[in-house]
This record gives C-alpha cells, sequence and structure tokens, in this order.
C-alpha cells in the first residue's frame, strides 16, 4: 500500500481505489494525432496506452467521513479491473458504515458504481449512515434522454433511486459539505461537474475530478478525451485551474492520475508539469 494519506490544515485526505484500468491511447483521445505523444510517452503506461485509476478519495472534516466518489461498482467477474473499494476501504480500517457523507464530483458511471447495493430486487445504500450529495445540474443532465445511454448509462441503477430513498441532496456551486470543503463549480467533463476546495488552518487543497485524466493535460490543456461532454467548456475549464493551481501552489487530489494521485502544478524551463508530492 502507497503512503496514501494527505493532510490539509485540520483535515485528512485518504487515497483509496476501486481498480485500474487502461484504455488504447487513440480510443480515448481520438482527437489527438498519434504523432502529437512523441516525445509525451512518459505520461503513458508501460503499453504506451492510458492508465487510469478509479480513485476514492476519503475526507476526515469536522468529525464527518467524507467518500468521494465510488468507482465502478462490484466486480462483475474474477477478472474484472475494479470492484475494490469496500476491500481497500476494509483495508485501511474503516466499513461502509463509517461514512456519513458521499459526495459525488459528477455522474458517470465510474464515479457512482458503489453508491447503491440491489437486495432482493431493492436498492440499498452501500453506505447506509450516508447522505449522498450531487450538483442539480449534472441531476439533471443525467435523466436527459439524449445523454443517459451514452454519457450515464448506470443512473437509473446507481443515482436515481437515491432520491427515492431521501438521501439525495442536491448541490449548487459554493455549497459547504463542513467548515472546511466546499464545491466549486468546473463544468465541462460534464455540466454540473464540481470539484471539492478544502480550507483549514490557513491550508488549501483541491479534490480535482475528472477536470484531468492524464498529466499531459496539464501542458496541453485543450487536449480532451472522448469522455469530455462539451468540449470547449473542458478547455476553459481546465485552462483556468491549471493556471490557478500553479499560481497558488495548491495540492491536488487527482481521481483518474496514479495512485495515491496527491500532487501540485508546478512550472520549471517554461514549462508546466505534475510533481507528485512525497509523502
Amino acid at each position: 500500500m502507497p503512503n496514501d494519506k494527505l493532510t490539509i490544515g485540520n483535515v485528512e485526505i485518504t487515497s483509496l481505489s476501486d481498480g485500474v484500468l487502461e484504455f488504447d491511447l487513440c480510443n480515448f483521445f481520438p482527437d489527438i494525432p498519434e504523432d502529437d505523444w512523441n516525445g509525451l510517452e512518459h505520461h503513458l503506461s508501460a503499453s504506451q496506452g492510458v492508465s487510469f485509476n478509479l480513485a476514492c478519495f476519503l475526507i476526515q472534516s469536522d468529525g464527518h467521513t467524507i467518500a468521494v466518489d465510488t468507482g465502478l461498482g462490484p466486480k462483475q467477474s474474477p477478472e474484472t479491473p475494479w470492484g475494490e473499494l469496500l476491500d481497500d476501504l476494509k483495508a485501511h480500517g474503516l466499513q461502509p458504515e463509517d461514512v456519513d457523507m458521499v459526495v459525488m464530483t459528477h455522474a458517470h458511471r465510474d464515479h457512482v458504481g458503489w453508491n447503491l447495493i440491489s437486495q432482493d430486487g431493492k436498492y440499498q445504500p452501500t453506505f447506509p449512515n450516508a447522505q449522498y450529495f450531487l450538483s442539480n445540474t449534472d441531476w439533471e443532465a443525467c435523466h436527459d434522454p439524449a445523454l443517459i445511454e451514452t454519457r450515464f448509462p448506470n443512473a437509473p441503477e446507481c443515482v436515481w433511486p437515491l432520491q427515492d430513498l431521501g438521501i439525495l441532496n442536491l448541490m449548487e456551486a459554493g455549497h459547504q459539505i463542513t467548515s472546511e470543503v466546499s464545491t466549486i463549480a468546473t463544468p465541462g467533463h460534464t455540466p454540473g461537474h464540481m470539484s471539492l476546495m478544502i480550507s483549514s488552518q490557513g491550508e488549501n487543497g483541491l479534490v480535482l475530478g475528472d477536470v484531468l485524466h492524464n498529466t499531459a493535460q496539464i501542458e496541453n490543456t485543450d487536449w480532451v478525451s472522448r469522455a469530455d461532454i462539451d468540449p470547449a467548456q473542458t478547455r476553459i475549464t481546465r485552462r483556468d485551474l491549471m493556471d490557478r493551481l500553479e499560481r497558488e501552489g495548491i495540492p491536488v487530489a487527482a481521481v483518474h492520475l496514479a495512485r495515491p494521485g496527491f500532487g501540485k502544478i508546478i512550472r520549471e524551463q517554461g514549462r508546466r508539469y505534475w510533481q507528485a508530492i512525497s509523502l
């Protein structure tokens, strides 16, 4: 288990994982010519593809245990490269009952998979003592008939029932999760995508969500993936946020970068890149 805890003031962030996926480069970045990756191979996996961690960041703040995103969900077969989240939680000495808030940065399938479990044909929350939080805009988007099949295919099973169970809280930008954790709007990847800003004891940190999928996008902020619903807005959001993170030196928890996903955006010799935080 890597060093997987980051402290921001009084707030502790633990990096958990539901597994690791591997994507073909041209499949995940279909609009980026393969030749444009020449000299950038260090951003890729050993097989020259896109390695994709499925992180869940566990935040301890104000006496609350907050799970940010819940991966892809249970394994479909022994070979399935995901489904590890609850085992990882247990390995850290915790049970699903210990989590009292679940915050979804957005409603894509790889961020909501463990929200619910089905028992005897009925949905029950995987985290039985938790209230669940999602942006109002993504709640509306995941009900859009034009988007459900291609963008939010598991929303009917993993998101919609939360409202019927009375445990869903819809948020706007600036929603205060605790006195130390609040949401900021980072749209583009999905219409209501949100990141979480942590401010405690004069220190700041950011749980990024899917503003970033690969470290090459830190320098090449215009590179969008096939998962970005609104490419133009994604570019604006990523450029503005990377500028801010570099300027302010804010530590980042990045869901899809190599575990544990903690780092900073820095600039040296005229280039901007990811510097992993040594823990």
